[in-house]
């Protein structure tokens, strides 16, 4: 499963998901939020393509559309309203063994710069903490073992089948045209492909 098919796993799967849909030329976004514009690509590699981040509607157009005169026909450039990411991390779920990883604010700090608050093993009945135990409150921390569970019975079929699930998720609030976060927090998942 690549990311363009994560994508559409996730809008699929019932799970808090960013919005995204379809760009296509001559589209109005919203001018009152930022935008987050993607690539997303049918077969190749589909690790760091171009992308856009927490750009103006104006900006996310203008990129949007140097993306679609780029890609083949069967690609497609994804948009969807920006966040503020508070906390993220990764689950990595295979068999028996769920590990989460957290990191303070965005998912580039875990992944880019190798920084990490937590990590958490899951396996048969035991629990073990990596970091520091209390980044992630109780309820945050239950909110993604729920998920988890969820997870793994919906895609129990390829579980089975020896494949990992790695879903990336945060911890995010809304943004104001400043980067100003707005309204409550949330959990929202933006991507998800098997190993």
């Amino acid at each position: 499963m690549n990311k363009l098919q994560g994508f559409y796993k996730l809008k699929e799967s019932g799970l808090p998901a960013v919005r995204w849909f379809p760009y296509v030329k001559g589209m109005e976004l919203d001018k009152e939020i930022l935008w987050t514009v993607r690539s997303a690509v049918t077969e190749g590699n589909d690790f760091n393509l171009p992308r856009k981040v927490g750009v103006t509607a104006d900006e996310a157009t203008n990129f949007a559309e140097e993306l679609i005169d780029k890609l083949d026909s069967e690609d497609l450039v994804l948009c969807y309203p920006y966040f503020i990411a508070l906390k993220s991390g990764v689950i990595d779920i295979r068999g028996n063994r769920i590990v989460i990883e957290a990191v303070k604010d965005d998912l580039w700090n875990l992944i880019t710069y190798n920084k990490r608050n937590v990590t958490i093993l899951f396996e048969e009945e035991d629990i073990r903490f990596d970091g520091d135990e209390k980044f992630l409150t109780q309820e945050e921390l239950l909110e993604l073992i729920d998920y988890c569970v969820t997870i793994k019975n919906k895609w129990s079929n390829l579980l089975l089948n020896g494949k990992s699930l790695l879903l990336e998720w945060s911890f995010g609030m809304d943004s104001d045209l400043e980067h100003n976060g707005t309204g409550e927090p949330y959990l929202i998942f933006y991507e998800l492909r098997t190993v």
